[in-house]
């Protein structure tokens, strides 16, 4: 099967979020798995052409891409994804693309990928390579399969060409003015009230994906679930609900070659689930490195996170007095909204030998905290599928989550599934979203992390859960199956 995988930010070369590493490893598995797979993303200038090792395409040489009226020039430079065959070819407009930055509240955003999404089927053109399915990711890509059955419905390259479009966060829709439409050239019919692109008086590009792409999906089934009620759809749900029969949820998957204990590189002592003799150490190495008092007894509890309310930190603020109280120490790494930031380094200042704040990112550090934590805290109020929960279960240790997306689906609650006969449980998980119930969850986990036997359970059953790429690639080629099988009729 040959895949075209579109999104506007792949790691190792862009990143602002969990896209970057959904596009960074599952074309590589999907490629695993025997399918053709060819990546294409905008060429930013935010790292180096050398350091990634890209060719610049003279066959290819200058295409011109015309964007609300004017035509600007891209020119096409390929690389391969680390560890793969797996090419990935960059779009390269110096005029959109060279700003430092991945996304811009720039007026003209929505020019920026509307040229990203036709660059991409000119250059499937002028390469002469016809995928069975194009897979589009957010909002950047969202008019992508209307404008590849309208404005290139003529090149009966495409004709078999199914589109598979996959919402990594339901929040960004890519909203703009009624005049975007006209930029990307695509006929005003569309626009009228109720029509594809036309949503709430301006244009829509997630809406416009979702009734134009042969398959939806999302990146968790719980999340998928959400999706179609107006607490979570965020004003979709009714052309989610227009596309049930369409639409999916397949759990991201982690890169194993990166998040392992066994063998993570960033650790001083690398640990296994037959030995978790190295964790300790990696506990107390960090505790000394931070001046904490170090004792095994008293556990470590980490959160690495975007400061912000849909990561729940609006609750953690209320409960936080109460957290102080608890006999545990902290380790925080992240930044976002000033209001967070600062109410950590204020916790910081008041509590000096058992709260540490690391401001910013860093990726040494995200590594340490997972593999050195007993415990991992991660309250969203909502969250598509989650990658930490993910690690922290790799690295034996516990998550304390809210029970929504990807958090439901990845973490078992262990009093809940003990009340069944069942010793099964990965985490702690509540549903209610206050600080009560985030503070009792919490209780919980401490209360068992003096119980050594069951707490090694837990860590054990979390370890022991297959979430690599693999799984979740052979769910995406049964995906990719369902959108052929829909376009061909």
């Amino acid at each position: 099967m040959k895949i075209a995988f579109v999104a506007s930010e792949v790691f190792p070369y862009a990143k602002t979020g969990g896209l970057a590493d959904v596009a960074g490893s599952l074309p590589i598995e999907l490629s695993n798995l025997g399918s053709e797979v060819k990546v294409f993303m905008p060429k930013y200038n935010m790292f180096g052409e050398v350091e990634h090792g890209l060719h610049y395409q003279w066959n290819i040489g200058e295409i011109p891409v015309r964007v609300n009226g004017q035509v600007h020039s891209v020119h096409v430079h390929t690389a391969k994804l680390p560890r793969s065959n797996v090419e990935v070819y960059f779009v390269d407009c110096p005029y959109f693309f060279h700003r430092f930055r991945v996304y811009t509240n720039d007026h003209d955003e929505d020019e920026r990928f509307i040229l990203f999404m036709k660059g991409v089927i000119e250059i499937l053109q002028r390469i002469g390579w016809a995928p069975d399915v194009i897979h589009c990711n957010d909002w950047q890509t969202g008019l992508l399969p209307l404008l590849l059955r309208e404005n290139y419905g003529w090149d009966k390259m495409f004709h078999r060409t199914a589109t598979v479009y996959s919402i990594h966060n339901i929040a960004y829709q890519g909203k703009f003015s009624k005049a975007t439409f006209s930029k990307a050239e695509i006929r005003p019919e569309h626009f009228v009230y109720g029509g594809l692109g036309e949503h709430e008086g301006g244009v829509n590009f997630m809406k416009t994906a979702i009734l134009t792409s042969d398959v939806i999906n999302t990146v968790s089934q719980t999340y998928a679930h959400e999706l179609l009620t107006p607490e979570y759809g965020e004003g979709m749900e009714s052309f989610l609900h227009a596309r049930a029969q369409d639409f999916y949820g397949i759990i991201n998957g982690i890169d194993y070659h990166v998040w392992n204990p066994e063998k993570d590189v960033l650790l001083p002592y690398q640990f296994s689930s037959d030995d978790l003799s190295g964790k300790l150490q990696n506990k107390k190495f960090l505790i000394e490195q931070l001046g904490f008092h170090y004792d095994e007894n008293i556990p470590l509890i980490g959160i690495i996170s975007r400061m912000v309310s849909q990561k729940g930190f609006d609750i953690i603020g209320y409960a936080l007095n109460e957290l102080m109280q608890l006999n545990a120490q902290w380790v925080i790494l992240g930044s976002g909204e000033h209001r967070y930031e600062e109410m950590f380094m204020q916790i910081k200042e008041k509590y000096p030998y058992k709260v540490y704040f690391y401001r910013g990112f860093n990726n040494e550090l995200s590594h340490f905290i997972e593999a050195a934590s007993d415990i991992f805290l991660m309250p969203s109020r909502f969250e598509p599928c989650g990658l930490n929960q993910i690690y922290s279960l790799k690295y034996g240790t516990v998550p304390v989550v809210r029970k929504t997306g990807g958090l439901a689906d990845t973490v078992l609650d262990w009093n809940e599934h003990l009340a069944q006969g069942q010793e099964i449980g990965t985490g702690y998980s509540f549903h209610d979203y206050t600080a009560h119930a985030l503070i009792l969850s919490v209780q919980r986990a401490l209360h068992d992390f003096n119980l050594k036997n069951v707490w090694h359970k837990i860590q054990q059953n979390g370890m022991n859960k297959d979430y690599s790429w693999r799984k979740s690639a052979e769910k995406y080629i049964e995906l990719y199956k369902q959108a052929v099988i829909k376009r061909l009729g």
